[in-house]
């Protein structure tokens, strides 16, 4: 996906550069208003990669420590927790949450908790929320 990003990117900001090129005020205003989705582009490109690495870091470090979160019990045959089995996973990441607030291994505990339960908004949030913890430290 970030090649295809990166074309994407490359391809636009090379036309927005043509139409700056031109004589025409017109084609000079629409190729600087093209160059704004480059940009957002490549600052979203950097953020998300951000994220993705210190979460791998985050991730490392808890495995080199036995930590990672891993919820017990009842499975579908998807191999994801039941309903209740994903409930009472949140209900105690939730409770480490609320005890330890700065906590960014409790937020990652979070996160997964929240992915268990199909809430991949929240747990990106709660992610988002653990690597600034954890870069803060």
């Amino acid at each position: 996906m970030t090649v295809i990003l990166a074309m994407y990117v490359a391809f636009v900001a090379e036309f927005a550069w043509i139409l700056i090129s031109t004589g025409e005020w017109q084609a000079r205003t629409l190729g600087i208003a093209m160059m704004v989705l480059p940009v957002i582009a490549g600052w979203y490109l950097i953020v998300e990669w951000r994220l993705g690495m210190t979460v791998q870091k985050m991730a490392r470090e808890l495995e080199a420590r036995g930590e990672l979160p891993a919820f017990q019990g009842e499975v579908t045959t998807m191999g994801r927790l039941t309903a209740e089995a994903g409930e009472v996973a949140y209900r105690e990441a939730r409770a480490d949450v609320d005890a330890e607030p700065d906590s960014w291994e409790a937020w990652f505990t979070v996160a997964y908790a929240y992915e268990e339960n199909r809430d991949r908004s929240m747990a990106r949030k709660s992610l988002r929320h653990a690597a600034d913890l954890y870069r803060r430290r």
